[in-house]
């Protein structure tokens, strides 16, 4: 695997009983760039997007992430679940922002942001708060630095959500429909700090029905649907000039 990649999914199965979730899927993300999967719910792109962190074990495939693999270790060609305490120090180096914004209901927004870095990275209080500070000003919530969730509105819940994602200092964040929970108004708000993250060559793997989004700041998206990749180029490519069929069809159901 080139060293310049940060995602790669090699012939990638997902289980679920004897439901295929994914089938097979074929993915690289090279580093410093922006890929947003797009598709009709249930076509596997959250699953992915899990699977990529260990949330769900692949059945079948490799998955890597800056040459590592996921979730396994292999010997001899065998593959073995790695301990939770190993799953857990990878995922710790992956951020992940999901459409609930689950945050810490019985913490100030700087608390939430600051558990996960004193908690599990052992960094002093003092320290972490002081990244705290810069993180939630960096997402427009340093005002808010001692409100509780139920005191901010579903905008700023979710950028204190990716405040909190990356004051871990990760090399990969993951969103899973990040604003599909949002009145429409606080959508523009949180899509404006992951247009400043990719601004900042974070690298991105983005689960979004903002197309809008996904034409602006991807560098590659990825059509999918039936639990495969259907196609897999530029937004202009993909978005505007489909070739297959069926992503032809979505998007033009998101015109009606």
């Amino acid at each position: 695997m080139a060293n310049d990649l940060m995602i790669k999914a090699d012939n990638v199965w997902k289980s679920f009983g004897n439901l295929d979730v994914l089938k097979g899927i074929n993915l690289e993300v090279p580093k410093g760039t922006v890929t947003c999967l797009i598709g009709p719910s249930g076509s596997g792109k959250s699953t992915l997007l899990r699977c990529v962190n260990h949330l769900e074990k692949v059945s079948a495939g490799r998955l890597y992430v800056e040459d590592e693999l996921i979730g396994y270790k292999e010997k001899d060609g065998v593959l073995y679940e790695i301990s939770e305490k190993e799953a857990s120090r990878q995922r710790a180096d992956i951020g992940m922002v999901f459409q609930s914004f689950n945050l810490f209901a019985h913490r100030t927004a700087l608390e939430n942001v600051i558990e996960a870095p004193v908690q599990v990275k052992k960094q002093p209080v003092a320290a972490a708060r002081k990244r705290a500070m810069e993180l939630l000003d960096m997402v427009g919530l340093a005002a808010k630095a001692d409100a509780y969730p139920v005191q901010l509105s579903g905008g700023q819940q979710q950028r204190v959500a990716i405040a909190r994602a990356l004051a871990m200092d990760p090399k990969l964040m993951l969103f899973d429909e990040p604003t599909s929970a949002l009145d429409p108004e606080l959508v523009g708000e949180v899509l404006r700090v992951m247009r400043d993250l990719a601004n900042q060559g974070m690298t991105m793997l983005v689960v979004t029905h903002e197309m809008g989004f996904a034409r602006e700041v991807a560098d590659t998206v990825a059509f999918m649907d039936g639990g495969v990749i259907v196609e897999h180029g530029t937004p202009e490519e993909v978005l505007d000039h489909p070739k297959e069929e069926r992503t032809k069809s979505f998007l033009s159901s998101l015109l009606k």
